[in-house]
């Protein structure tokens, strides 16, 4: 589901608690509005708004550190794609072939990654990825050194393939990360309750509702973030792919 609408849901339950709050207490007996009963009722909600803190700031832990995660490992295949480049140069023109599919491949998947769609990002995983990326790993494996230095260069440009495909598909797979969404739901009906507290003990005015609002605009926002953080590869938030670029004005120099 998009993250957008998920967000918009999100803000609707929180708001629409909060209005029916304000809308009850306007029903309620005044024996259920008084001091004890406010009292007994704000320590509940201080529990439920604890429970919700801890679990909304372990969410946004969880999604910085894999967003980090997923930004470091693209570097390092930026880095590790120059070295590649460098090796093959090194080895000789006959590298000149792999060199130049090496580039073409590397440019799809930025232009895949700045579009930013799921489709398009899925394909990087697909069937047809995997096999191009192998083929590339094999035409190394077919070159015939002629001499001691080629044959530690070509060993040398096998590994690091290797770690490049390596680091690719940790990558795609750290980007896959999702919020469980039991915890969501869960997360998100503490919420409610808790701006449902609100309503019910507070006068209603404009003051109040456009702090209320301001309030659920602020929490849809923060599990928006979450979202985001979760899918850097496809999100509105997505990774920077300055890195990627500069790596692919290096490669086939």
């Amino acid at each position: 589901m998009n993250h957008v609408v998920v967000a918009f849901i999100v803000f609707t339950c929180v708001f629409g608690s909060a209005l029916l709050g304000l809308y009850l207490r306007t029903l309620l007996p005044e024996q259920h509005l008084g001091e004890e009963s406010i009292g007994v009722v704000k320590l509940t909600i201080g529990l439920i708004a604890t429970m919700a803190a801890l679990v909304l700031g372990l969410l946004i832990s969880s999604a910085k550190s894999s967003f980090d995660t997923v930004n470091g490992e693209l570097v390092r295949n930026a880095a590790s794609v120059i070295r590649l480049d460098r090796v093959l140069a090194r080895y000789g023109p006959e590298t000149q072939e792999v060199r130049g599919l090496i580039k073409q491949s590397y440019g799809t998947s930025i232009q895949i990654l700045a579009s930013h769609d799921p489709v398009q990002v899925a394909r990087l995983g697909s069937e047809e990825a995997s096999t191009r990326v192998e083929g590339l790993q094999r035409k190394l494996e077919e070159l015939s050194p002629h001499s001691e230095e080629q044959g530690h260069l070509k060993a040398s440009a096998i590994q690091i393939a290797d770690e490049v495909l390596a680091v690719r598909w940790l990558a795609l797979l750290q980007a896959q990360g999702s919020v469980p969404l039991p915890l969501l739901v869960a997360l998100v009906l503490w919420l409610s309750i808790i701006f449902g507290a609100f309503g019910l003990f507070t006068p209603s005015n404009g003051t109040v509702i456009g702090a209320l609002f301001l309030g659920a605009l602020s929490t849809s926002g923060a599990i928006f973030l979450i979202l985001e953080l979760n899918t850097p590869l496809d999100g509105m938030i997505g990774l920077s792919l300055a890195p990627m670029r500069d790596a692919l004005a290096i490669l086939g120099r």
